[in-house]
């Protein structure tokens, strides 16, 4: 794991909350997996993604719960085991999903939840049936878990569009935006995630020896990787939130702004895994998102502010991104009274 895969200090402190006693208790246990105590007064530090792996498993081995003690049942030890055998027996990454959703459902009380497929979207809901809503950290632990073994099951990153909460947004959640999406949205009517069907019908092929290197690496496995705010991509990005869309540069024209030649620029995105096109598209469907979620703004208007010539060129783009027309997204997310 490269050593850019780092996880926020506040997510360390959510983590101790309720599962380590204050003072020496989390002094010791911090120093077991190699993360300095002193860390936690620093608001900016991060610590390695594999010693908060290491924090989470030691955490669930000593409370004998996977959750860190955060429902009133117990997510005992070896349930992350027992869900991926039981999902993995199953025909298509949808039955698996739901096998998965079901066990969880039993095994934790507060958090009863169920897979709905509509058309070319899907959703995950969680049913609460307190009516104060959880803490942010509460539900994104849960989210690491289903989505990590949803990823696992499919053999491929399954793309989220939204995810919805029911509690307020936290101080700090630029982890939370690497790790599922830019589009989190918080007091809402209810939690949930969206993201495309179509994976879904995919087959589930997974081997005992896959599930055994798959828990050996969890949870480090299924924590996104860091992204570099300093990074030549991130910097582009930012750039291109700040502007018309019709006013992006050609690469030449990036190039010549950025004083480097269209080669280098091209041959430094490749060393980040990036295209220019890509990350156009990222930001188009980033900003698409946002805008269908406001009901005052017209298709017409948001295929202006992409850049695109007409509607039927931003619909069609847009399906390509997120396996769903823009109208269909759109009826979704603003339909909150189900």
């Amino acid at each position: 794991m490269a050593e850019k895969d780092t996880i926020s200090i506040h997510l360390v402190r959510e983590a101790l909350l309720q599962s380590c006693a204050p003072g020496a208790a989390t002094d010791e246990v911090l120093n077991k997996v190699g993360i300095d105590p002193a860390l936690l007064e620093q608001p900016a530090a991060r610590v390695p993604a594999m010693a908060y792996a290491r924090l989470w498993r030691l955490l669930a081995r000593r409370m004998d719960d996977e959750f860190f003690g955060m429902d009133p049942r117990k997510l005992k030890s070896g349930s992350l085991a027992f869900l991926c055998r039981a999902s993995m027996a199953q025909l298509s990454v949808g039955a698996g999903l739901e096998t998965g959703l079901a066990f969880l459902s039993l095994m934790l009380e507060r958090m009863p939840a169920q897979l709905v497929r509509q058309q070319s979207l899907a959703e995950i809901v969680l049913l609460e049936p307190e009516p104060e809503p959880k803490r942010a950290f509460t539900y994104f632990a849960y989210w690491i878990i289903v989505h990590g073994v949803a990823c696992w099951l499919a053999g491929r990153r399954i793309p989220i569009l939204a995810i919805e909460l029911r509690c307020p947004q936290p101080p700090f959640c630029d982890d939370y935006q690497v790790m599922f999406s830019d589009n989190l949205r918080f007091d809402r009517p209810r939690t949930r995630m969206i993201f495309s069907a179509d994976c879904l019908d995919g087959p589930i092929k997974r081997s005992a020896e896959e599930l055994k290197r798959f828990l050996a690496r969890a949870p480090a496995n299924i924590l996104v990787k860091y992204r570099d705010p300093d990074s030549l991509a991130m910097h582009i990005k930012n750039d291109l939130r700040q502007m018309p869309a019709e006013s992006w540069p050609e690469t030449e024209g990036l190039a010549v702004t950025l004083c480097i030649s269209a080669s280098t620029l091209r041959r430094r995105l490749a060393e980040e895994g990036q295209t220019y096109q890509g990350l156009k598209d990222s930001v188009r469907k980033e900003l698409a998102i946002i805008w269908l979620a406001d009901p005052e703004i017209s298709f017409v208007e948001i295929a202006t502010r992409l850049g695109f010539a007409d509607v039927s060129s931003f619909y069609k783009a847009f399906r390509k991104w997120s396996g769903s027309n823009p109208g269909h997204y759109r009826s979704l997310i603003l339909n909150e009274a189900n």
